[in-house]
């Protein structure tokens, strides 16, 4: 599984919201900047292109559905995340977090109650 830029990343996580739509829903979704319609049909096309999205079609137009899965492409670019910016550790991750107090010692708490009920 390949990354996706931004742009194609934003797309998706509408895809996922909607589960299907043609372009001009997705269209309607975009809040910010919203590209020409043939710019939005291409990266939907490029998506699918990389296994990301499929479609069916209705005559001339294609509604698209994702096949890869938000958890899945979650999981992978996580992991690759945590590799190369926190040495594979995941405590690199969370105290990187706390020092930048992105996370609060309540939530910490949580977290360990959550690692602990695993036991």
């Amino acid at each position: 599984m390949q990354k996706l830029t931004n742009k194609e990343e934003e797309i998706m996580h509408i895809l996922w919201k909607l589960e299907k739509a043609f372009v001009k829903e997705v269209m309607a979704e975009i809040t910010e900047e919203q590209p020409h319609y043939n710019t939005l049909s291409t990266i939907i096309r490029n998506l699918e292109e990389k296994g990301f999205v499929s479609h069916n079609a209705f005559g001339n137009t294609h509604q698209y559905y994702p096949i890869v899965k938000k958890e899945d492409y979650r999981k992978k670019f996580m992991n690759t995340a945590i590799d190369n910016y926190f040495n594979s550790s995941y405590k690199n991750m969370v105290s990187f977090f706390a020092k930048e107090e992105k996370i609060s010692a309540d939530e910490l708490r949580e977290i360990l109650d959550m690692v602990e009920q695993k036991k």
